[in-house]
């Protein structure tokens, strides 16, 4: 830190003399609180007394003195700037902020006199506002607490007067230290955070500003009482530490008192409406739950949050009718206190004022000009003798600037106003909240006072200016490449400007999964600088990995113990282009694949994709699947979010390892159609070549965590165009996702799938065979265990139609976490089978003895088991058709291995008939471990 001398010596040195410094008269008072610059600068600068000529001038404490110059201006000139300087009497000389930033905003330095170079500046009235402009500028900069600029004669020995200008300064303190003290219920790293929303962060070494300090303690309170501390205290203290440097120590001292906790809420004038509705839509004050109120964390007072609540109230008042219904300030009725004080239980007594129900008068338009009332009013579903309900308004702004943004007209804007003709209370009639309705009669208001209280409504519309697209561009694409973006717009450079279409293109974007979602300052909409009526695009978006590398071992139900080397992306170099590339041997599963898929052909909306594979799968206690072939799919654009596909594959397909209950003559006698399903007449061995077009309309909001939208897909299979093999299958899925709040959503998914040999193809490949059960279909159930049954041996031998249900909960916890309640429901019938509620309980006797067929039995699963030749089949009762499964998973997001991980929890309530893949009767509960997701 400079000391005084120094800072003079550099701003004296223009009048080229050694500067000494005494102290100078107490400067004046610091400026008024919201006073001007101009306010506070003196006009006349205060002088002292002339001294005799060829003294010394004392300056600054008496540090330093003023003496002679070395060359003398001419006898009987005016009076002339002699010397300029800074003082920081009051702070001991020692300025805390670099000398030459005080000199830069000083203007008058360069006006001083320079007597070796015999140049004389005259002292006169452009001095004098240099010098008030120069007291302004120093002001404004923020760092004082005290300026005054005095002017001192110096007495030249040929008597002219030399004026010695002093700018007197006292900086403002600066923050050594911050501390808060009594802090039990909210973290430093929360306050923290709060403060950096806000932008009052308090720095070290920063001036100590009083309005910042006393909006920090209102912050911090406001924190705590959001936390239910009504009564926290926060109390700022200012310690110094240094009278020298100006540093001074900041302690906040919180009393955080005792905790509000509501007991219970009383609405007060309330008449239409109970109590019990109305607080039901307060959403952060209310009555906590006697049952699970620990778990749904109401019963907490937080004042801050109140006036949402209110409207809420108010809200839902006006939605029925009631438009000039009021909701007041709250007031706290205490109850009691803990004994240890930490608690107080209050009543919160809400005055609620009702006043009249109302019914639709005349609805009437104004300010439109581009779009007619005729196409407004059928946007407003309200009609005239219908009570009054505020949503359908603001559902009806809604639709408008939908409509309004289609055409350019972003700026669009609309507000309600209404008026009483026939008021019921004489004494308000202020109580309006517009102008009577435009084709309202003459002493309309006058009459009918006890008719039904009606409302007149008017639309008023502001419909701003038409703008057109100037430019599209795009941030953060570090990977992606800016043409894989720009196909998925909507808008053009040059075009109308269409809301609608600009938020059709986020949609589209979010759902290559290539970013995070786009949303809020991530679309950023601005003016053309200098263009009329014109806009610029910037999409800010935000890379994700689309890269999976897999390597290492794992286990599941699926593939059991493996091995596995892949990679997998969905955005090859960045061109949007889908390549995988895998590895994988196991105990139950070989796989060897490779897979390339362009979405935009000839950067046309075409997309083709092909894949080769080499693959083994076992089916526990059935059959080994070994399977070799390609697959190749073309699809083309079918309108907004919808494609049509055409898909070809052809593979070889080996059904080997064969359990021996398949091949035993009760299995083979009680199914005539077994052995050609197993392949045993065709040496275990079947050639298909499929074709099939399919159809997608898809407008689910992203592929891994969806929140939003549908997804339905229809699509069939023709086989025998080549090979030895003659079906066709026909499917058909639908999908939808509904957000019901920020933090949750539901998702439900229907499934039906059918297939059916023709020709010489008596019956369906085993491998083609329709299943249900795994995590990808019936959660609580073993991997293809629900299905037909063979009666003698006990394995599925599925079924060729089934139906599939799946509903979900969907609760975000933090981040990439989330809470999945499911449950899940499916039937698969063979042919001559109809779907049903309930389905029979057959068993197969053998001389009057249940054989293996009993599901409920596990015989069969006893090595060397033969049924016996003669049998018989029995009903012995009935059970659900559908096989049920509901529980709860965790589902979180690996971004290294890109996928989401589970683990679920289930319970089986319908499960008579069903066997695991042990041939053991399915257990009622279940737990496993998954990755994907099931629909």
């Amino acid at each position: 830190m400079l000391k005084l001398g120094t800072f003079l010596a550099i701003s004296l040195l223009a009048a080229g003399q050694a500067a000494s410094q005494t102290p100078p008269p107490t400067p004046s008072a610091p400026p008024p609180a919201g006073a001007s610059a101009s306010q506070a600068a003196p006009q006349q600068p205060a002088q002292t007394p002339a001294r005799p000529a060829g003294t010394t001038l004392p300056l600054c404490g008496g540090l330093y003195q003023i003496g002679a110059p070395s060359r003398l201006p001419p006898a009987g000139s005016a009076p002339v700037v002699y010397q300029v300087g800074p003082c920081f009497e009051k702070q001991g000389g020692s300025p805390v902020v670099d000398p030459q930033t005080y000199l830069y905003y000083m203007e008058l330095k360069n006006h001083v006199s320079v007597p070796s170079s015999n140049r004389w500046v005259a002292y006169d009235d452009k001095i004098e506002q240099v010098m008030e402009a120069d007291f302004k500028r120093l002001w404004a900069t923020n760092f004082l607490d005290d300026l005054a600029v005095e002017t001192f004669d110096y007495t030249f020995s040929n008597g002219v007067v030399g004026k010695v200008i002093l700018y007197n300064m006292e900086e403002r303190q600066r923050v050594k230290i911050v501390d808060y003290v009594g802090s039990k219920k909210i973290e430093m790293s929360k306050i923290d955070e709060e403060l950096k929303k806000k932008n009052l962060q308090i720095r070290l070494d920063s001036f100590l500003d009083q309005a910042t300090v006393r909006k920090v303690a209102g912050v911090v309170r406001d924190l705590y009482a959001e936390k239910g501390f009504e009564y926290a205290d926060v109390k700022p203290e200012i310690k110094p530490v240094s009278t020298q440097s100006k540093t001074v120590n900041l302690t906040f001292h919180i009393t955080e008192g005792p905790k509000v906790k509501i007991e219970n809420i009383d609405f007060q004038g309330n008449a239409a409406i109970a109590d019990g509705k109305l607080g039901s839509k307060m959403k952060e004050n209310k009555e906590p739950n006697r049952w699970i109120g620990w778990m749904m964390g109401g019963g907490t007072y937080k004042e801050g949050k109140f006036e949402e609540d209110a409207d809420k109230v108010q809200a839902y008042y006006r939605e029925r009718g009631y438009v000039k219904a009021q909701i007041g300030q709250p007031q706290l009725k205490i109850l009691e206190d803990s004994k240890d004080g930490r608690t107080r239980q209050v009543e919160l007594q809400i005055p609620v004022t009702e006043g009249p129900r109302y019914k639709i008068g005349t609805v009437d338009f104004t300010g439109n000009t581009v779009v007619k009332t005729e196409g407004l009013r059928p946007l407003f579903r309200m009609g005239e003798g219908e009570w009054f309900n505020e949503k359908l308004i603001r559902k009806g702004f809604e639709k408008a600037r939908e409509v309004y943004g289609s055409a350019g007209y972003f700026e669009f804007t609309g507000a309600p106003e209404y008026s009483f003709p026939n008021d019921p209370d004489p004494n308000n009639p202020a109580a309006a909240a517009g102008p009577p309705a435009p084709n309202a009669a003459p002493g309309a208001a006058a009459k009918g006072k006890t008719d039904q209280p009606v409302v007149n409504v008017t639309m008023r519309l502001e419909e701003g200016k038409q703008y057109f697209v100037n430019r599209i561009t795009f941030a953060g694409n570090t990977t992606t490449r800016d043409n894989v973006i720009r196909r998925e717009i909507r808008l053009f450079e040059g075009g109308v400007f269409n809301t609608e279409a600009l938020k059709y293109s986020v949609r589209r974007i979010n759902q290559l999964g290539y970013f995070k979602n786009l949303e809020g300052d991530a679309i950023d909409v601005q003016k053309t600088p200098g263009a009329e009526n014109q806009v610029d695009v910037r999409l800010k978006v935000e890379e994700q990995n689309r890269n999976q590398i897999t390597f290492g071992a794992g286990v599941s139900q699926y593939e059991g113990f493996f091995g596995q080397l892949a990679f997998q992306t969905s955005n090859f170099l960045g061109r949007g282009e889908t390549f995988s590339v895998s590895a994988q041997q196991g105990n139950r599963a070989k796989n060897y694949q490779v897979g390339f898929t362009e979405p935009f052909l000839f950067d046309r909306p075409i997309t083709a994709g092909i894949d080769v594979f080499n693959q083994e799968i076992q089916y526990i206690g059935q059959f080994t699947q070994a399977s070799r072939g390609m697959n190749s799919v073309w699809g083309f654009p079918a309108g907004a979010f919808s494609r049509y596909f055409v898909s070809y594959s052809y593979q070889n397909v080996r059904v080997k390892d064969l359990n021996p209950y398949y091949s035993q003559a009760a299995s083979l006698a009680n199914n005539p159609f077994l052995a050609d399903t197993l392949l045993t007449n065709q040496g275990g061995e079947r050639r298909i070549s499929k074709i099939g077009p399919s159809y997608i309309f898809n407008t689910v909001d992203n592929p891994i965590f969806p929140t939003t939208g549908r997804k339905l897909t229809l699509g069939m299979e023709l086989a025998g165009l080549g090979g030895n093999s003659k079906f066709y299958t026909a499917k058909s899925e639908g999908i939808l996702y509904k957000a019901l709040n920020k933090r949750t959503s539901i998702g439900m998914r229907a499934a039906f799938e059918y297939i059916n040999p023709y020709g010489n193809t008596l019956a369906i490949p085993i491998f083609e065979k329709l299943f249900l059960g795994g995590e990808y279909s019936i959660r609580g159930f073993d991997i293809r265990s629900v299905g037909p049954r063979d009666l003698a041996s006990g394995i599925v031998i599925g079924g060729n139609k089934s139906l599939l249900f799946n509903g979900e909960y969907l609760i975000n916890i933090a981040g990439p976490v989330r809470l999945v309640l499911f449950a899940d429901a499916g039937q698969v019938r063979d042919r001559g089978e109809n779907f049903g509620w309930r389905e029979d309980i057959k068993v197969r006797t053998v001389n009057n003895t249940l054989s293996a067929a009993d599901a409920l039995s596990a015989l069969y699963a006893t090595s060397g088991f033969i049924p016996a030749q003669s049998a018989d089949i029995k009903t012995i009762g009935t059970a659900a058709a559908f096989k049920a499964s509901t529980g709860a998973e965790i589902r979180f997001f690996m971004p290294v291995l890109n996928v989401p991980f589970r683990l679920i929890f289930a319970a089986n309530p319908s499960r008579t008939g069903v066997l695991d893949n042990s041939f053991q009767p399915e257990k009622k509960f279940k737990f496993r471990f998954a990755v994907g997701t099931t629909f």
